[in-house]
Formats: C-alpha cells, structure tokens, sequence
C-alpha cells in the first residue's frame, strides 16, 4: 500500500512537471513574439536618462499687440467699414511678451524640431540644454496648417540628437513618456500610454493626432513623445482645456515629411483643388445616391481656382484621384496636399448619377481657404514692406479709379519704408520715374537700383494725394 501511493504520487510529480516545462515553453516563446505586450518597467529612469540629453528648453520674445507688419491701420482715415476686411482695426501701443515651450535636437548641425505656436511671430529665440548650454536659435521654417516649425542654433561642441521612431508601429495602450518644460519647469518626465491614434480635434486640415494620458500641460509644446526604445513617435502639441489626461502628438511620420521641405524651402508646398467637401454619410449619402457612403461631396467651388477651371461644379462628388478611390473628406485634402503643383491631376467625379474623370492642373494651397481668392502677399525684404496687387475690392475701398498697382499692406518699425513715411493702404505708381502695375516689377526695379541717393517712391495716398517718398 505504501509503494502504491509513493508510485501515485511519482506519476503525479512527473505530469506537473511536464505541464510545468510545457507551460514555462509557451512563456518564453510568448516573450519573445512580437505582437506580446510589453510590460510596464519598474521604472523610467533610464529611459529619461537617455532621451533627456537632447530635448530642450525653449524661451521667446514676442511684440504683443501692434507688430507693425501687421495689415492694420491707425484710426482707419478713410472711414469705411470694408476696409478692415484687407486692413484690420486700429494698432494697439507695441508691449513685449515671453513665451515658453519645448524642442528636440534632430542634427548635429543643431537643427531642432518644435511647434509654430512656440516660435511664431518671435523676436528672440533662445534655446537652454540639460547641460545649462544656451543658444540663441533662428528660424528655419514654418509650417502653421500642422504646427510645426523647424529652428536652428550654431554650436561649437557636439549636440545630442534625439532617435526618431516610426508612429506607424505605434500600437493603442502602449506605454509612452513625454519630455518637456511644462509652466517653465525645465526636463520633466510624465508617463502614459497611447490612449487612440488617428485622431481629428478640429485644428486644421491635417488633424491626425496620437492621443496619450501621459500629463501634457503649457510649455509642454513641441517636447518629444517617447517609446519604450527611446524613440521620438510624437511631437507633444495640444490640450483639451476641460479635460484631464487627454493630450494629443503630431505622428513623427508626418513630422519628418513636413520638416524635410522646411529645411529645404523654409516652407510646405502642398496641392490644392480649389473645393470645399464634406462627408457622405446617412441620409445625405443615400439623397445623392452614393455607393456605400462612398466619395466626398463638392459643397462649393472656389471661383478662379483649379476645380472650377477644370468644370467641377458644388453637388458634384468625387470619388477618386487618379484612380485612387478616396472615401472621406480627410483623405482627400491629404491626398490633394501630395499632389504635385502644376502638374495635372484625374478627378473622377459623378454627377447627376453619371460618373466622369476631369483633367484639373494642381495648383498651390493657399494658407487658408479665405486667401484663395486673393493676390499673394510679397514678404518684406530689405527695406521692411509688405505689398500686394492692387484689386477692384480694394481699389474701391481706397476710392482710386486705377486698374493696375502695389497696395502696402504692412511696414516694419524703424525699417527703411517707415523712416521714408510709407502707410499702410499707399498705392505705389513709380520706382525712379518707372511706372509699377504688380508686384514683381516693384520688386524687380528695387533689386536694380544702385544709385546712392535714394529711392524715389511716386505714392497715391486716400484724402492726400500724390507724393514723392524718398527710400535710403
């Protein structure tokens, strides 16, 4: 009886241990698969350690209230309400402003990538590094339809540079740390995971945000958002101001295309079709007969623009671009941005339940929808102005009878235009007695000047007439 049991009990030992070894397999062969979640640390530390070297501290200095590039005017002489619509309102006495936001080092070289809103419109730019270096930084380039902007600082020793990841592996509930300065406090660490992907929060037309619950608060802005391996997937951007736990990441994939053309150009070109779209969903997608809910709806189309050169008219729906089916509104806009400007595009569209492919010719995307219509705005240069071709709208508001000019839309304090007496609303005729009718002949005849007297300025200004400015 003894023996029977003893044996009992080594039949029972040896079927645990094999479930013991069959179980202890399947473990290890989980650990190392893949798709198998990958465990909370015990802690951080390293992980901060490691990306803490290259994210940086941003500090700026803005002018709040009048810039003085700003379209606006004083007292607005002419005393028509339209106006403002190419003007703006009264300036505002001039008052400077700090700012504070977050960075990460991508080159060597000091390339550094942050949102716009940190840098936009600033004065001064200064960069602070974990190891108490500061820079001052410049701009390289700007992107406001995705907030970002690419700065630059000039170092003599070696800068840390941050590894970039791929927010196209990113996974839903996977652990992520945020690096930044929120209220001011320099290197902060917060941890979160990946709460949804692919998020639209209404800030624009190429909304597609990570959204974590690792704690995001001001000054936060433009700090990385790490993986596990230490990697930059996001760049650290919004808040739901009501909300807690709720913060949103640009994709580092979107960023990386976007900080290319910004240090190339110091801007992004993107393609644009000239409509306005919406969804085709419920009982709008069944009253216009689309399959599935498939296409986009054509609400408007912007006059002058490519859609309507091409004959895409509003309650047209468009279904593909060249050959590629586009279901939603937002695949569309990202789609016509890839497009290539001033090349011709396929726009299937159907209409009146018949479907039919247009020839439409790429045009540039124009800051906002509203500028569509109107005549671009020559940067300032050298001499601290900001021109436009003169219009019929604004011809009327600046009561001229002229067809053809340069209207000044903006002078920098303390720049050549301001010292020679320039305003806003000038309508400039002649450079040294050459006649001006657009923008690029004014800007050709500076280019040639060489004379050392100065510029000679022929100005048409509302309730004073002609006159002659002279710009050194």
């Amino acid at each position: 009886m003894q023996r029977r049991f003893n044996l009992s009990r080594f039949v029972i030992a040896l079927v645990m241990a094999g479930l013991m070894l069959t179980t202890g397999q399947q473990l290890a062969g989980a650990s190392k698969s893949p798709s198998a979640p990958r465990m909370i640390p015990d802690n951080f530390s390293a992980l901060a350690e490691q990306v803490g070297p290259a994210v940086v501290n941003i500090q700026v200095e803005k002018t709040a209230g009048e810039t003085g590039m700003r379209p606006q005017f004083r007292g607005n002489p002419f005393g028509d309400e339209r106006f403002k619509e190419f003007f703006g309102g009264q300036q505002q006495p001039e008052r400077k402003q700090g700012g504070l936001g977050t960075g990460f080092i991508i080159d060597k070289t000091g390339l550094i990538i942050t949102n716009n809103h940190v840098v936009e419109d600033a004065d001064t730019i200064k960069v602070k590094l974990k190891d108490e270096r500061e820079f001052d930084a410049k701009v390289v380039g700007r992107d406001p339809q995705t907030d970002l902007a690419l700065i630059k600082v000039d170092a003599k020793g070696e800068l840390p540079v941050a590894r970039l990841g791929r927010s196209a592996e990113l996974k839903v509930g996977e652990w992520v740390l945020a690096v930044g300065s929120p209220f001011g406090l320099e290197q902060t660490v917060t941890a979160g995971i990946v709460s949804a992907k692919g998020r639209a929060i209404g800030s624009g037309p190429y909304d597609d945000f990570i959204q974590t619950d690792a704690s995001i608060n001001p000054g936060n802005s433009g700090g990385p958002l790490v993986n596990l391996n230490g990697e930059v997937v996001g760049i650290n951007t919004a808040i739901i101001a009501q909300g807690q736990g709720i913060g949103f990441a640009i994709p580092i994939d979107m960023a990386t295309k976007i900080v290319v053309q910004l240090k190339d150009n110091g801007e992004v070109t993107r393609g644009w079709l000239g409509v306005n779209i919406q969804d085709l969903k419920g009982e709008l997608a069944d009253y216009y007969g689309a399959k599935g809910g498939e296409g986009v709806l054509v609400t408007e189309v912007v006059p002058g623009n490519p859609a309507e050169k091409a004959g895409i008219k509003a309650k047209d729906i468009i279904t593909a671009v060249d050959g590629e089916k586009v279901r939603t509104s937002r695949e569309l806009t990202a789609k016509a941005a890839t497009l290539p400007v001033g090349e011709t595009t396929k726009i299937t569209v159907v209409r009146d339940g018949k479907e039919r492919t247009v020839d439409v010719k790429v045009a540039k995307r124009p800051v906002t929808v509203a500028d569509a219509g109107k005549p671009p705005v020559e940067k300032e240069g050298e001499y601290g102005l900001q021109v436009t071709d003169l219009t019929p709208e604004m011809a009327r508001s600046l009561k001229t009878n002229r067809e053809a000019g340069v209207v000044v839309v903006g002078v920098r304090p303390d720049s050549k235009a301001a010292k020679a007496g320039l305003q806003q609303g000038d309508l400039i005729l002649e450079v040294d007695r050459q006649n001006v009718s657009s923008t690029g002949e004014l800007k050709q005849l500076l280019a040639q000047h060489t004379g050392g007297d100065g510029i000679a300025l022929l100005v048409q200004r509302a309730n004073a007439g002609m006159m002659v400015l002279k710009m050194a």
